[in-house]
């Protein structure tokens, strides 16, 4: 049987959208807003060629195997298991969380306030700020062990969120950089709307429609959880799994109450489609 996405009947922007919505992922849910992969890997270029591989990134791997070194020391902590972990996994940090997706669209309203009490009552510190979509993709790919995010919807549709409209005030960082705009790509000449164009031609190019499903087994299908996950280097903390942690038989209202805690402030794997 041939599905209408694989006939290309439907956009990739639909199908992510659509097999976001089965796995109950909704933007009424800052915990469990919809998630998008991270498509490219070349935001240094002057142009951007949808024709070279080498422009994309490796959909078949999660963000903390996109480097053979990184994906090295991940891979030694599952095996270590640290003293203070409470369970075998690759990853303590989500791909997705209320966090990611405030910070990420912190310049509206009202984003911004989300972000601010999700904080605490303020911005954060300028330096760990969204301010640069490159030096995003670096900390989130090869950079920082702590930072596995991806992305959210809006990369591929809503330029207003990369512009400070609002004139907030988001602070200055260590370089004295002045927190405004999001900085773009260079082939996005400095506009929202040219990035968002060149962006969401990369989701639909002919080598993202060959790879997706790739993305999608970890996210949604087999790769998400058990001997699959961990052969992809793609396992989270047991408490990110909400729907195979059956909260009903635990009696201690404490240890109920960090979990839910934890998988409110720190993301929820979907369900499994």
């Amino acid at each position: 049987v041939s599905f209408p996405w694989q006939k290309r009947e439907i956009s990739n922007f639909d199908y992510l959208m659509y097999l976001n919505t089965l796995a109950g992922r909704s933007y009424n849910d800052y915990m469990q807003y919809p998630v998008f992969p991270w498509v490219l890997a070349d935001y240094h270029s002057k142009t951007l060629n949808l024709t070279n591989p080498h422009t994309f990134r490796d959909l078949s791997k999660p963000m903390g195997a996109q480097t053979v070194e990184r994906k090295r020391k991940f891979i030694q902590r599952y095996n270590e298991v640290e003293k203070n972990l409470s369970a075998q996994c690759h990853y303590c940090t989500h791909y997705s969380s209320a966090i990611i997706v405030a910070s990420y669209l912190v310049r509206m309203e009202p984003f911004t306030q989300t972000f601010c009490s999700l904080q605490g009552g303020s911005f954060d510190v300028a330096d760990r700020m969204f301010h640069s979509v490159k030096s995003t993709w670096e900390s989130a790919s090869r950079d920082n062990m702590s930072d596995v995010r991806e992305l959210i919807p809006e990369f591929f549709y809503l330029p207003e969120f990369l512009t400070n409209a609002n004139r907030f005030e988001l602070g200055c960082m260590q370089d004295g950089t002045v927190l405004g705009d999001v900085q773009l790509p260079p082939w996005a000449d400095g506009d929202p709307h040219k990035f968002i164009l060149l962006h969401r031609q990369a989701l639909e190019s002919d080598y993202v429609s060959a790879h997706l499903h790739r993305w999608i087994d970890l996210i949604f299908g087999h790769k998400q959880h058990g001997s699959a996950a961990v052969e992809a280097v793609n396992t989270y903390h047991p408490y990110f799994y909400g729907d195979k942690m059956d909260l009903n038989n635990i009696k201690d209202p404490l240890i109920k109450s960090t979990i839910l805690g934890f998988i409110s402030n720190f993301g929820q794997i979907p369900k499994q489609v």
